[in-house]
């Protein structure tokens, strides 16, 4: 396998890839750009090292870089990952950093041009004759990052909100009634591969979704260690799943963010069952269960142009917008 080339060397940083073992140090160079940045989404060491090898198609040899000063102290870093479950598109996903004390010098243009040809090489390999494209979020705010993908020729393709609710005495969760023998039961183990294909049909017209495999759907939605299953219901008609939400606990944001937060991860309501209140259903549910176990506040993310009207129905039930972010990508 002919990897593509690495960085220059002339920017003081040697290049290797990330290994296990290089968890520790890679978690103080990522806090230490969280610290700056201040992004919506924060990283334990845990999920770091889920991001090397947790999924078998990870090769953290091919598809990951890290820059170490003569010290061997990691000062930037570069992420790959194209899911093999991609079916409409194809998707090579990119995401890396370099430290506060080390910008300005151009790393980041090195990193990022490393990203763009492993992705076009990884993209290639998967063989799929649909369209494809490299990707890259970024948080609003975040402009220098922006900046430079502009820079790099990446095009602005989506914004979206991260939004939240106050779960207090004066904001209570609505009471949402179902009709026509609909039933909201709490999620439970077996329901997962019903829910998960729910979610592929629920999510087939969205920009930018593809459907979920059973290994990545166990991997990284029903089996994270961020995942409350207590937090999480569906909706049953009979025994077809018409509804579900996913909930998580995602506790290292709390101490930024300034409050204790329910995270909904995934909300979908098959299209046969639509506009029947089954989501403000599922929501409500949720947001009395964080309440119950002490969350101060109901989160989540919505694309902005998300065509089934999710914006307004959150809008309705007293989310507001916190911040924004925003999608870049380079079609190949």
């Amino acid at each position: 396998m002919t990897l593509p080339a690495l960085p220059s060397t002339a920017l003081g940083l040697t290049w290797r890839p990330i290994t296990p073992d290089d968890v520790p140090a890679w978690h103080e160079l990522v806090r230490a750009i969280e610290d700056v940045d201040d992004p919506g989404e924060r990283y334990t060491a845990e999920d770091l090292r889920d991001q090397l090898t947790d999924g078998s198609w990870k090769d953290p040899s091919a598809d990951t870089l890290m820059g170490v000063d003569a010290d061997g102290v990691p000062r930037a870093f570069g992420h790959v990952e194209v899911r093999p479950g991609d079916t409409r598109a194809v998707r090579a996903f990119c995401w890396g950093g370099v430290h506060p004390q080390w910008r300005g010098r151009g790393i980041g243009r090195e990193v990022l041009a490393w990203q763009e040809r492993r992705g076009r090489e990884k993209i290639a390999a998967a063989g799929k004759d649909v369209p494809s494209r490299i990707l890259v979020h970024a948080d609003e705010h975040v402009g220098t990052q922006r900046r430079l993908l502009e820079a790099a020729g990446f095009r602005l393709v989506r914004w979206y909100l991260e939004m939240t609710r106050p779960l207090d005495d004066a904001h209570p969760a609505p009471d949402v009634a179902l009709d026509g023998g609909l039933r909201l039961v709490p999620y439970t183990d077996d329901l997962s591969e019903r829910v998960r294909h729910a979610h592929n049909e629920a999510f087939a017209d969205h920009w930018g979704s593809e459907p979920r495999s059973h290994e990545d759907w166990e991997r990284a939605s029903v089996g994270g260690r961020a995942f409350r299953p207590q937090w999480s219901f569906v909706v049953l008609d009979g025994d077809e799943v018409a509804g579900y939400t996913l909930a998580s606990a995602y506790e290292q944001d709390w101490a930024a963010q300034g409050y204790r937060s329910g995270w909904t991860d995934a909300l979908g309501v098959r299209r046969a069952w639509r506009r029947r209140g089954i989501a403000p259903a599922l929501l409500a549910a949720s947001m009395r269960a964080f309440r119950a176990d002490g969350m101060e506040r109901a989160d989540l993310a919505v694309d902005a142009e998300n065509p089934s009207g999710a914006l307004r129905l959150y809008t309705g039930l007293g989310f507001t917008a916190a911040r924004r972010s925003t999608a870049y990508a380079k079609d190949c």
